[in-house]
């Protein structure tokens, strides 16, 4: 029995187990003054987190340290000034649908989602660039590069040339990936909802920096699994065939998932081929349930490549429907569990399990009603659980994965008219990760911030078809540019984000082609955004450099050649609304103006805003409503646009830029 704490509550220990939920890795352990473990924060991280600046502190000690943590660290909370400009000509229904895809930094998109998408994440999987010991793409500030290492360290010599080479023995092999993926897991960490889940697949290589890397990022006691991904090993090799790689699994909160009974379940290897011969040997033993047993035992003979657990189905009642023998037994005795049970023929009790039932009174009355009990000739027979097959069509998900590379890369091939991707991952097996982490939300949002060549968006847009969910994906994928040497390149695509979003064209119109008029209802277009500079102007200067001339110039504070969907978006990002809502582009008053979402926004960023406009949105009573701030002759008409919205709609929020 638990004991009453008789003082008043320890104030320091709920401090930081909300300082715990808020920055998990600034989280260490301490002994308390008896010796007994205690959690502890490490206030130089601390001071890191709530700084707008690199902090200075004491050298980095026990945790994941490694040159240029500190930095990373500050990188993952410093600003950019920067934002998502819309590509129409590069989207498929880019005013309807909810798919995303952004080109650039995944470090700069992750930052310009953080409001829009803040705590609206249920899946994460990534797939980030395995070490190789080469540089990375990713041209972070706080990232060395290779030149200054070989540079700093004496490593090459004056004509350039590498002296050491770059083994995994070499710090900097290990540390400029940590100091890559540091931040980005700290910023895709903020997007999951509470109830989300992180996907991350590696390679030996980082496997084991990666586990301690995401304890830091997400508390080691938010860890889920650890999955063993078995494609094709080598034959000729020294020591083992290998071909692993694993896939790391971090809830966002692993007791928010507990609390909600979330079970990660996936679909029974052979379930479909057990159902389908079942129903032909029922048919073919002319609905005669002792013959339809033995003949179904006589196809088990055959040992057809099923999992394992379904073998135990192996008999077929008067319905035609598979089923196993299950005890009845309670694992614990419990009082409440032992009853009598009386035989349905004699009304006799029949024999009780030690333990007690494993049904409670109310439940086994149920199942008898059912027809789910199975009692024997007399009350002499402890009866069995009738578990049908039908019932059983997923098992908690198994943690090692049996797939071939080669299938996945051959469809790939297969779909875009040629071998662009080496490696690309298996649709079918990220169609099942899904499927587990999103099973309770149909609606989800799933992000890749590596989409590579688009497989986990591909993934998403199969699911939803395979069960009519809604699904939404966000892919970010690097302004990578092709080989120049390559096949991607002979073809026309620049980048290996022009071969992401064309597999998504080709697989969506599939997708659709395949479901017919199902399709219809399927939403496999997305909408394509392209990292950029902000949209405004720089108007910093100093006042001996600013004339009347130069005055005239900076009037507008929009960037020349900024369109008025340039400005929607950066809008968006403004005020943290999704950036997948529905566009509709009007006409009012001679002015364009976009509708997002049905009145959640109304925005004209038209150079002439005049009273009549001002007051035909305001009688629509938006939520929101925005202009540009050059587009109202002076400050005067400005301020007439703001009383006519109080006036009209005094609950709209009005803006300008």
């Amino acid at each position: 029995m638990e004991k009453l704490r008789l003082t008043s509550p320890d104030l320091t220990a709920s401090n930081i187990a909300k300082i715990a939920d808020l920055f998990p890795g600034v989280i260490t352990e301490s002994v308390d003054a008896e010796g007994n473990a205690i959690s502890a924060v490490d206030f130089d991280l601390l001071r890191q987190e709530l700084s707008d600046h690199l902090v200075e502190g004491p050298q980095e000690r026990y945790q994941l340290d490694w040159p240029g943590k500190r930095a990373a660290a500050f990188a993952a909370n410093a600003p950019v000034a920067k934002t998502l400009r819309p590509v129409r000509e590069q989207s498929v229904d880019f005013d309807t649908t909810r798919n995303v895809f952004i080109e650039g930094d995944n470090l700069d998109a992750l930052k310009l989602l953080q409001e829009s998408y803040l705590g609206k994440v249920k899946l994460i999987y990534i797939d980030p660039p395995y070490n190789t010991g080469n540089d990375f793409i990713y041209e972070d500030d706080f990232a060395e590069t290779i030149w200054d290492y070989l540079e700093r360290s004496g490593q090459h010599s004056d004509a350039g040339e590498r002296l050491v080479a770059n083994p995994e023995s070499n710090g900097r092999y290990h540390s400029g990936w940590l100091s890559m993926m540091y931040p980005r897991l700290k910023l895709a960490r903020n997007l999951l909802a509470d109830d989300g889940v992180l996907i991350a697949a590696i390679d030996d290589h980082e496997h084991g920096n990666l586990r301690e890397l995401l304890d830091l990022v997400f508390g080691g006691d938010n860890f889920l699994a650890n999955v063993v991904w078995q494609g094709s090993g080598k034959n000729d090799a020294r020591f083992t065939a290998g071909g692993l790689d694993y896939m790391l699994i971090f809830a966002r909160n692993k007791a928010a998932l507990i609390e909600n009974d979330v079970r990660l379940k996936g679909p029974k290897r052979g379930y479909d081929d057990v159902l389908a011969a079942g129903q032909r040997i029922w048919e073919e033993a002319d609905h005669d349930p002792k013959r339809a047993t033995e003949l179904f035992r006589a196809w088990w003979r055959t040992k057809p490549d099923v999992e394992a657990g379904l073998k135990a189905y192996s008999e077929i009642d008067e319905f035609g429907q598979i089923y196993t023998r299950d005890n009845l037994a309670s694992p614990n005795p419990r009082e409440n569990l032992m009853y009598d049970v009386p035989h349905p023929v004699t009304g006799q009790p029949v024999p009780m399990h030690e333990n007690g039932w494993r049904l409670s009174r109310e439940a086994m009355a149920q199942r008898i009603d059912q027809g789910l009990i199975l009692f024997g000739t007399d009350h002499k027979t402890t009866p069995r659980f009738k578990r049908l097959l039908a019932d059983m069509d997923t098992q908690a998900i198994r943690p090692v994965v049996s797939q071939e590379r080669a299938p996945a890369s051959d469809a790939l091939a297969r779909l875009l008219g040629g071998k662009y991707f080496d490696y690309p991952k298996d649709v079918g097996v990220l169609s099942t990760w899904i499927n587990a982490a999103t099973a309770s939300d149909r609606n989800a949002v799933v992000l890749d911030f590596f989409a590579g060549s688009g497989s986990t968006a591909h993934a998403v847009m199969a699911m939803n078809a395979a069960d009519g969910g809604s699904r939404r994906f966000i892919a970010v994928q690097l302004d990578e540019a092709t080989d120049p040497k390559s096949l991607a390149a002979e073809r026309g695509f620049e980048s290996i984000a022009d071969i992401a979003r064309e597999r998504l064209r080709r697989a969506g119109a599939d997708i659709k082609a395949d479901a017919g008029l199902l399709g219809e209802e399927s939403d496999t277009g997305f909408r394509s955004l392209r990292v950029d500079t902000t949209n405004m102007a720089d108007v910093l200067r100093t006042p001996d450099d600013t004339d009347q001339q130069a005055l005239s110039g900076l009037e507008d504070s929009v960037k020349p050649g900024r369109t008025g969907e340039d400005l929607l978006f950066q809008v968006l990002l403004d005020w943290g609304l999704d950036l997948d809502l529905p566009i509709e582009v009007d006409q009012t008053e001679g002015r364009t103006v976009f509708v997002v979402d049905e009145g959640a926004v109304l925005a004209c960023f038209d150079d002439d805003v005049t009273p009549e406009l001002v007051r035909a949105l305001a009688k629509q009573e938006p939520l929101r409503a925005v202009f540009r701030d050059a587009g109202f002759a002076s400050d005067d008409t400005r301020i007439n646009a703001e009383q006519v919205f109080k006036e009209l709609s005094p609950a709209t929020d009005v803006r300008a830029i």
